[in-house]
């Protein structure tokens, strides 16, 4: 099929999809310009500072705009973080304590919290420190409801963890509608275990914040959707205050918490990725339309489907073929801005157990919200694709990437 009338039918299909996501752009632009004005942020707050970080007044402000956006009480948006998982790490350290249980209730986390978690052996896992980890799987992309409820009524569970994106798993990604669902549900079992959300690729997807219906914290990545491709690294977690400040004190150290830890120069690029953000997620989404879409007419199975309600920008491909899930791997990379000239090949990470290939021709490494690609070296060998700072950026890549499976 001719790849370039497939995309003139997809775009002319895909419309009615591509203008709910400029209403959602749009919400958030709003929601972003009134927390800059709100806060009123100017240009000192780009001042830098060093050392201890002292009295920095950009850090605390971007603190309160992060807040203000996510609909929480409190927020820690540090350049101190050196990824999500990282956040979500220091998270699960600062709220339990030996003897405590965390209950996952998405099923197994991402790879990069096993050995967080003790899930993987690691003599500094929260295992080490006594404190117990179970799960529930989803059942048929869905909570196990009656299994949750049953476990909260068996023991007392300390921290509840819900991952909203599907990680290198084949299910789907996780709904506002749904959170709020179970938590309405939880909360008449146990009105005080702490929820959890790892928000990670799902920040301005939908309208709502997990926070507004009723979740304590949350975590995401400033180098996937909130950075808005510009924030050089760094994470947040936003939510409840009490929490935040215990987050604060284990990623810094007790007694001072929020009050110290230097800028370095990172205030601007965190401000303008924000301001930002809500532009590129829409590109993201639109990209993860037109993928689907395209692919899906090609004959692979993909998900989510271009025409479903989507959590996050992620758009799994199934290959069912290690070869024609690097040929587009590769094929992404290609058609990046920055290292076209490399050729990815799988290849073992930190923190994970298979062989990984991964596509990130990336102006900050690791920057998910640029476009990038990548897959566990595992069947039905999955490719993950997010990201697309512009849509039309994103279309040009994938449109190389399916004519490079389909050379022979």
């Amino acid at each position: 099929m001719d790849i370039d009338k497939l995309v003139v039918k997809a775009e002319e299909e895909c419309a009615p999809i591509f203008k709910q996501i400029d209403e959602t752009e749009a919400y958030f632009s709003t929601l972003v310009l009134d927390a800059f004005k709100e806060e009123n942020i100017c240009e000192s707050h780009f001042n830098m500072t060093t050392g201890y970080g002292y009295n920095d007044l950009g850090r605390d402000a971007i603190e309160r705009v992060f807040a203000r956006v996510l609909k929480g009480e409190s927020a820690l948006v540090r350049n101190q973080f050196i990824s999500g998982s990282h956040a979500l790490s220091t998270t699960l350290f600062a709220l339990l304590r030996p003897n405590d249980t965390m209950l996952s209730i998405t099923g197994l986390p991402y790879d990069t919290l096993h050995e967080v978690i003790g899930i993987k052996e690691n003599p500094s896992s929260l295992k080490s420190f006594n404190i117990n980890y179970e799960q529930i799987d989803l059942k048929d992309n869905s909570f196990d409801t009656e299994a949750i409820l049953k476990k909260l009524k068996e023991k007392k569970i300390k921290l509840i963890e819900i991952q909203r994106s599907r990680g290198y798993s084949t299910r789907k990604s996780i709904l506002i509608k749904d959170i709020e669902d179970i938590i309405k549900k939880i909360r008449e079992v146990d009105k005080d275990v702490i929820i959890m959300i790892d928000n990670c690729y799902c920040e301005m997807v939908e309208k709502t914040s997990p926070l507004e219906v009723g979740a304590n914290i949350i975590i995401g990545s400033l180098i996937k959707n909130l950075g808005g491709s510009i924030a050089s690294n760094g994470a947040y977690i936003c939510g409840d205050k009490k929490l935040i400040s215990l987050c604060a004190e284990r990623l810094n150290l007790p007694g001072e918490g929020m009050d110290v830890g230097p800028s370095l120069g990172a205030n601007k690029s965190i401000l303008q990725g924000l301001y930002f953000a809500p532009s590129v997620v829409a590109s993201s989404l639109k990209t993860s339309v037109l993928t689907s879409y395209l692919l899906e007419h090609l004959g692979y199975n993909v998900s989510p489907k271009y025409n479903e309600e989507r959590a996050d920008i992620v758009e799994a491909i199934t290959f069912n073929n290690k070869e024609l899930l690097i040929k587009y791997v590769q094929g992404i990379q290609s058609n990046s801005p920055i290292d076209s000239n490399t050729l990815p090949i799988p290849a073992p990470m930190p923190g994970y157990d298979d062989e990984i290939i991964m596509a990130s021709g990336a102006f900050t490494q690791g920057s998910s919200i640029e476009l990038s690609c990548d897959g566990p070296l595992r069947e039905p060998y999955i490719a993950y694709q997010q990201g697309g700072v512009t849509y039309n950026y994103g279309k040009i890549a994938v449109m190389n990437a399916i004519k490079n499976i389909n050379k022979e």
